[in-house]
């Protein structure tokens, strides 16, 4: 069954979001109080609707009832973000996301019952920053509180060790759940493709250049890892 989502605010990040859940194959009611905003994405979305989702009336008027979840995308209006969070948990919208810019911003929409809280701009600053300090990390995940996803390249000097010599368990408390390797190829032209494999290697599999090791743990102890082959 088809879940149906309402977007509000229509700027870079609600249009990223209309267009990906349009893709999973998610019904969306695209909303924003701008005519401009609203025109550009009327074609690619179910429903496009030009209301101010501030008032109260407006928001009564408008088709939630059909909503399995709202993504309040407003960003650079703190109080109509609020208002707007505030008006849909009062409409009954069972799954509110709301977008928050500064940590007070997001203690009130907690107060107020939003279901979950993204602040783009906080985890953004955490992304850049670990990039910095931890350049072999690709790509870190929170599966939970304290325990991460995180893609490494494979660090210098570990080129055929096979997996079971890294013995990640013991020495570091983490789990290596798949590598992801590339590997060149010619074709019958003699052109070079390059094509990605995920592999979920056995203990003896050799670890080659340029894999990636897909592993989770603590941010700590992935740390730690990271700090032994300096």
């Amino acid at each position: 069954m088809e879940k149906t989502f309402a977007v509000i605010g229509l700027g870079m990040f609600g249009r990223k979001i209309c267009q990906v859940l349009m893709e999973k194959g998610g019904e969306v009611i695209a909303i924003d109080n701008r005519p401009e905003q609203v025109n550009k994405i009327r074609d690619s979305v179910t429903q496009a609707i030009l209301l101010d989702a501030t008032d109260e009336d407006s928001i009564r008027e408008a088709p939630f009832d059909q909503v399995d979840a709202a993504i309040v995308a407003i960003g650079d209006n703190i109080e109509a973000s609020i208002l707007t969070t505030n008006l849909l948990k009062q409409t009954g919208v069972p799954h509110i996301v709301a977008r928050a810019v500064n940590k007070t911003h997001f203690q009130v929409l907690r107060q107020i019952g939003a279901n979950e809280i993204i602040n783009i701009e906080e985890e953004e600053g955490r992304r850049i920053a670990l990039s910095l300090i931890s350049p072999m990390v690709m790509e870190k995940v929170a599966l939970s509180k304290n325990i991460f996803l995180a893609e490494m390249y494979l660090p210098e000097g570990l080129e055929n060790s096979t997996v079971a010599s890294l013995d990640l368990i013991n020495r570091f408390s983490l789990r290596l759940s798949a590598v992801r390797r590339t590997v060149s190829t010619l074709d019958a032209e003699g052109t070079a493709v390059r094509s990605e494999n995920l592999l979920f290697p056995e203990p003896g599999e050799k670890l080659i250049d340029g894999d990636v090791l897909i592993m989770i743990g603590t941010e700590e102890n992935l740390q730690a890892f990271q700090k032994s082959m300096d």
